[in-house]
């Protein structure tokens, strides 16, 4: 990959395609107004599912390395970080993390904010589950929601971020968006639909971004 490369149709020819869609109109029309309100401030919540030397959690932690310090709130203890403030980006295991145990984070997300988390199923739908719905394991098929049990990039959109990544089914955890890419490359002023491209390791597969393609926070 090359991280620093400028997006142009002679070099990359491809269309950079994100979609607006989310539960419903009120909310995609809520996700549009927050990107023509971004600007370049707030934190990056970067949360570890423990602090075990893998892939995953390494990629959290070279992303945490390549933003500002001061601009970061960076987690590999035991437990889930909740509700917290001021969010302008996001990466975690999701509901892949064993000690998630709430659907909703609870986050006020500052206009602009994206979201990413290794999730397999996390764009399965654009179904609202009821209010009561929780996270089940594989096991629990008769409390799925869309043919799985597992988080949606709409619930994270629905709750105030304004971007988001997902799977439609089963990438595995190498075909994720890396946050490494996402994250860095959106601070620096990258687009959302450039900086989530350049995160993805593969395309034409099982990937979506959501949001407005030209939001962007501008030059830190």
């Amino acid at each position: 990959m090359q991280r620093d490369a400028v997006f142009s149709h002679a070099r990359f020819p491809i269309y950079l395609v994100t979609r607006l869609a989310a539960f419903d109109l009120n909310d995609v029309k809520a996700m549009i107004d927050r990107s023509l309100a971004a600007r370049n401030r707030g934190k990056f919540v970067i949360d570890l599912q423990g602090a075990e030397d893998e892939p995953g959690n390494n990629w959290l932690r070279n992303a945490a390395m390549l933003l500002p310090a001061n601009r970061v709130i960076f987690d590999d203890r035991p437990g889930v970080l909740y509700d917290q403030k001021e969010v302008i980006g996001y990466a975690s295991w999701g509901s892949n993390d064993t000690a998630r145990t709430r659907r909703r984070l609870g986050f006020q997300w500052l206009p602009g904010a994206i979201a990413t988390e290794y999730v397999s199923t996390n764009a399965r739908t654009l179904q609202r589950p009821p209010e009561n719905w929780k996270y089940v394991p594989w096991g629990d098929k008769l409390h799925f929601f869309g043919g799985s049990g597992q988080g949606l990039s709409t619930d994270l959109l629905h709750e105030g971020a304004t971007g988001a990544s997902g799977n439609v089914y089963e990438p595995f955890l190498q075909a994720c968006a890396r946050p490494d890419y996402l994250l860095p490359a959106y601070f620096n002023g990258r687009n959302l639909a450039e900086s989530f491209y350049l995160a993805l390791p593969y395309l034409s597969w099982q990937g979506v971004v959501f949001g407005d393609p030209l939001c962007s926070l501008g030059k830190p």
